[in-house]
């Protein structure tokens, strides 16, 4: 299919990050936090372990090699130094190191347009023959990252470094064939391609990007490593439109999917939309965790089959979080439908913050949802290769496979995109409230102040001044039973609307409370389990705060919820809480006629995402209610 004219279908349009500042509380802690500790820590561990010196191209033989996904983890942290810049910050320092990539690439670039530093140096007479070996998920990052870099300098030397080198790829995988496979083994360029084609205007772009898509799933010399992956693995089974399951590696399928909503927007094809909202509601009805995390298993990092949610085991790699909050992001251009808000904050305040450490200094690859110390040291007899797999019990600076700490970066220096959005209702265009935090915005329609304590509290105060927004629709979070507003609102679609004035200030308070939700009965690790949730932010039990084992515990739902007490914590901006539980009578042996005696006890949680900052110990999110 070549495309020569197209128009956008959404009814929505997100807000960009650069329009949005944070005033105080839970997001500008992060933001910053992420702005002066964890990108300079990335910085440094990425120098330290040959990633920029990979770009450099000065490898020689037995120095640090180049792997094949370096150029990947360089570009997303060159995207967030974009965006950060974008939105107005110095990052003067981080910008020369940029340049001076740039300038390698340029230099090293061969004349055809090819750019991969593991290629060019390691593997030379291979390039477009290793479907596994990321040469264009690589090139999908640095084009994205040469877009938002353009967009924040003004500057077009990388911009055009990567259109030589898209030529290059068109080339080989559509004029010429001479690529021994035909999609990529890790789904990246699609995205990239299209909003090269949103940045430019040239409708090539969104044409190699269609074919990409297009002949996913088609293709039989796309099946690598066939002993030991299906084709369902990197979501080759069949054509995109007829997925109906999402299987496979996590991130490769949400980035996948994030292509189809935005390639489905922009083509009007109708059943690549209706295909992008089945994968969807198949991943979040029954493949999501209750902190946001996707993608199950470590074989494969992948998603498994429906409602196989195990705590222990669970994977939850942070790309994978990161990939379905862009991916709800795009579903929710489609039109007014809290459910896709209502996924980015879960996201938000549980898989996306467990991700870095308090200190922001620190990285998890995997997040899983319960910790026992010895069941990760149990397998004594097995060499450390053969045992089972559980997720470290602490967050690293880096990894070998760092894709993680740069998406962080660069999600956290965009995170502003996931707060308004603009509509087109009946009366006019109307102003979307998405998430909440303590902003202001600048838009060209109105100034919009939002100040809170959320997620701490549910009460905001909002105003609007020089506003030509005809309503105000604020999503009302899936766990606020009852509100209350000092303006005339009704509701509709998830959404309470209120009708706008020029100057106009109101607020609206969900009246957040402590709760215990639970899982369907599928979910078998989660049978008679109950998890405590504050709002939007679900917690946890640790070890070093409760003196007791914590597979022992247990609560009286609705008695628990009478005596909950908030506990200011000094190290974060939510509370601790507290409240009646108990635990199980100790007994030495290992077997006895049932009694199932009980101890009243207090139980103290933390919010999830703190869990794992101080010594190794155990965590518990589910447990059980009687």
């Amino acid at each position: 299919m070549v495309l020569e004219e197209v128009v956008q279908v959404s009814k929505i349009k997100n807000i960009n990050f650069d329009k949005i500042v944070f005033n105080s509380g839970y997001w500008k802690h992060r933001y910053e936090l992420n702005r002066d500790v964890s990108l300079k820590c990335v910085r440094n561990r990425f120098e330290t372990t040959s990633r920029f010196e990979a770009l450099r191209f000065t490898y020689k033989e037995g120095k640090d090699r180049p792997h094949v996904f370096f150029d990947s983890d360089v570009a997303k942290w060159i995207e967030a130094v974009a965006y950060l810049v974008k939105a107005g910050n110095d990052c003067s320092e981080e910008l020369a190191l940029c340049e001076e990539l740039i300038d390698s690439m340029e230099k090293n670039q061969r004349e055809d347009g090819y750019l991969n530093s593991f290629f060019q140096q390691i593997e030379p007479d291979n390039v477009f023959t290793r479907r596994d070996a990321h040469e264009l998920y690589c090139a999908g990052h640095l084009l994205e990252a040469a877009i938002a870099y353009t967009e924040a300098t003004g500057k077009t030397k990388f911009l055009e470094i990567m259109k030589r080198y898209i030529t290059c790829i068109e080339k080989a995988f559509i004029t010429e064939k001479t690529a021994k496979f035909t999609t990529p083994g890790h789904e990246e360029i699609e995205l990239a391609l299209l909003k090269m084609y949103e940045f430019t205007g040239d409708v090539k772009y969104l044409n190699i990007a269609m074919f990409f898509i297009d002949k996913r799933g088609t293709c039989d010399n796309d099946n690598v490593l066939a002993s030991i992956l299906l084709k369902e693995y990197d979501q080759n089974a069949q054509p995109v439109r007829e997925l109906t399951e999402a299987t496979g590696h996590a991130v490769r399928a949400t980035y996948l999917f994030t292509a189809m909503a935005l390639a489905g927007n922009i083509t009007k094809d109708e059943a690549l939309i209706a295909a992008a909202e089945r994968l969807y509601d198949n991943i979040t009805s029954s493949r999501m965790y209750i902190t946001g995390g996707i993608g199950s298993t470590s074989k494969g990092e992948a998603l498994t089959v429906k409602y196989d949610l195990p705590n222990l085991e669970a994977y939850s790699e942070s790309c994978a979080a990161i990939a379905l909050l862009l991916f709800s992001l795009e579903m929710q251009k489609y039109g007014l439908n809290a459910k896709y808000p209502a996924v980015i904050e879960r996201i938000l305040y549980n898989g996306l913050p467990s991700s870095t450490s308090i200190d922001g200094r620190s990285f998890f690859y995997q997040n899983p949802l319960e910790i026992h110390t010895a069941s990760v040291k149990k397998d004594v007899s097995m060499a450390p290769t053969n045992r089972t797999h559980f997720a470290p019990t602490h967050r690293s600076e880096i990894f070998s496979c760092s894709c993680c700490p740069p998406n962080i970066n660069r999600i956290y220096a965009r995170i502003g995109d996931v707060f308004l959005s603009e509509y087109n209702d009946d009366s006019g265009k109307a102003l979307v409230i998405n998430q909440f935090a303590a902003i202001t915005a600048d838009t060209e329609n109105a100034k919009l102040t939002m100040s809170t304590a959320f997620p701490a509290d549910g009460k905001i105060n909002i105003s609007l001044s020089n506003n030509n927004y005809s309503a105000v629709y604020i999503r009302k979070p899936e766990w606020c039973e009852s509100y209350t507003t000092d303006a005339v609102a009704t509701e509709k679609d998830g959404y309470i609307i209120i009708k706008a004035a020029k100057e106009m200030s109101f607020y609206i308070d969900f009246s957040m409370k402590v709760f215990f939700a639970e899982t369907n009965p599928s979910v078998r690790d989660n049978n008679g389990r109950v998890a405590l949730c504050y709002g939007p932010t679900v917690y946890c039990l640790e070890r070093l705060d409760n003196d007791f084992d914590l597979g022992a515990v247990s609560v009286d739902v609705s008695a628990a919820l009478e005596t909950a007490k908030n506990i200011p914590s000094e190290e974060y901006a939510l509370p601790d809480i507290e409240l009646d539980g108990f635990v199980d009578e100790y007994f030495p042996q290992l077997y006895r006629k049932a009694k199932l005696n009980k101890n009243k006890t207090k139980l103290k949680f933390r919010p999830y995402w703190t869990f794992a900052n101080r010594e190794e110990c155990d965590m518990k999110l589910w447990i059980r209610g009687v």
